[in-house]
């Protein structure tokens, strides 16, 4: 399929709105407000949209949970935290085509009947909360943003929040509680945000990359958006690449495409005519898959039979070089930092699969070890009041399931040799 989301990006000014106005922006937006907010939220469900934040939910059945009639505010929450270890797509849309984005957030306010949207970013987007506010005030002055949007009599107000550089905040209830000023910790549900979500109110949560999906259904129609890809996996989807790749990046596709031609034809196979051995097909949250498996749809549906899940569509590609205990030691010391500590097993568990991990990474591990890791493993998922510790729980179990020969290699014969891009990276952290 030719790029919609992406079609120009890289082009001078093209996060400007002189720009994406001279390139269809705002069309959408102008045919949803001639539609009532259920009309709205019946075009996105037949449209087949679902989530692009990870869990792959369908969207307008999402909005669809919110009360009609609650006479609390309602508000929209963008979830543009973007913390996943191998994802880079809505950095790249809220960049390049942030009136994309605004529309997105305008036509699902219109949906829910919310007043409000904030846009929560992650705190390391220092220029990206430039870029946005910028574009936002040129939005509020053209009339796309705020009261009486183009003489509809429909107001919305939209946000920038920079958080605090937490990857729990990534966690809808988290978010919502980082919004209102607390630590970003995670809720118990129910009640779930739909009903009560920011300051007790309902609220939906979406992804930057959901809600620039909206504003393509409404311009082109739900028969067009459906069309795309296969049935319940619709709509154009980014996928980040990167790795032992030649040509690391964003790429747009249907979601008919597979993991080998995203890595072979899309980035360019592997650098040095090496070998694949593995690949993360959804960000570090999801299951290893081993380099038998990448004929597969990249598909919510299709990666689940292939054991696995399109998550965040944060593809990490590894050569025959790399260590999995290695790779898994790397993931569970990012988790065991950004653990916000509120439930034990995650707290306590991450921590102790780092150590167990760094003691059979260094060769120093007994074949025990890899009985003690699934077991740790298997008393985080599951137990924790958000996905983070089922989250943990893939580096580990999944490592293991296709590269046990890894770990009993270090565990019977020490550290293999470091391949040379391993040695000149503890190399610099030496010094």
């Amino acid at each position: 399929m030719d790029p919609v989301l992406t079609k120009h990006i890289g082009e001078p000014n093209a996060q400007t709105l002189d720009f994406s106005l001279q390139h269809g922006a705002y069309a959408g937006l102008r045919k949803a407000l001639g539609m009532a907010p259920d009309e709205i939220i019946d075009w996105v469900k037949k449209s087949g949209l679902r989530g692009r934040g990870g869990a792959g939910f369908p969207t307008g059945m999402k909005w669809g949970f919110v009360p009609k009639d609650s006479p609390k505010a309602k508000y929209l929450c963008v979830n543009a935290d973007e913390s996943e270890p191998g994802t880079f797509k809505d950095h790249v849309l809220m960049e390049r085509n942030p009136h994309l984005f605004f529309e997105g957030c305008v036509i699902a306010c219109r949906a829910i009947r919310a007043k409000v949207c904030y846009i929560y970013i992650r705190g390391e987007f220092y220029h990206l909360q430039r870029v946005l506010e910028t574009e936002l005030a040129r939005a509020y002055e053209a009339g796309f943003v705020g009261a009486n949007i183009l003489g509809s009599g429909e107001h919305v107000d939209i946000y920038i929040h920079r958080g605090a550089g937490a990857y729990e905040a990534g966690e809808e209830t988290a978010l919502i509680e980082s919004l209102e000023g607390k630590r970003a910790q995670p809720r118990l549900k129910p009640p779930f945000p739909a009903v009560v979500g920011l300051y007790g109110c309902p609220t939906v949560v979406n992804n930057v990359e959901t809600l620039c999906n909206v504003p393509l259904i409404f311009d082109r129609g739900w028969e067009w958006y459906a069309g795309i890809g296969p049935d319940k996996n619709t709509g154009p989807k980014l996928y980040c690449v990167s790795g032992h790749v030649n040509r690391p990046g964003v790429y747009e596709a249907d979601m008919s495409v597979t993991l080998r031609q995203l890595i072979y034809d899309y980035a360019g196979g592997i650098p040095g005519g090496r070998q694949l051995k593995a690949v993360i097909p959804g960000g570090s949250s999801t299951n290893v898959l081993p380099a038998d498996k990448i004929d597969v749809a990249a598909s919510f549906d299709g990666l689940v039979q292939a054991g696995s899940m399109l998550g965040s569509a944060g593809i990490i590609v590894m050569d025959e070089t790399t260590s999995m205990v290695w790779v898994a030691k790397n993931l569970l010391h990012f988790y065991e930092h950004e653990s916000c500590g509120k439930c034990t097993p995650c707290r306590e568990g991450t921590d102790w699969l780092y150590k167990i991990l760094s003691k059979v990474e260094r060769g120093e591990g007994e074949l025990r070890d890899l009985g003690l890791l699934f077991s740790v493993a298997d008393n985080i998922g599951g137990k924790t009041l958000c996905p983070f510790g089922d989250a943990v729980v893939p580096p580990v179990a999944s490592t293991l399931q296709h590269f046990r020969e890894d770990y009993e290699t270090h565990v019977r014969v020490g550290r293999p040799p470091l391949p040379p891009w391993r040695a000149q990276e503890e190399l610099i952290g030496a010094h």
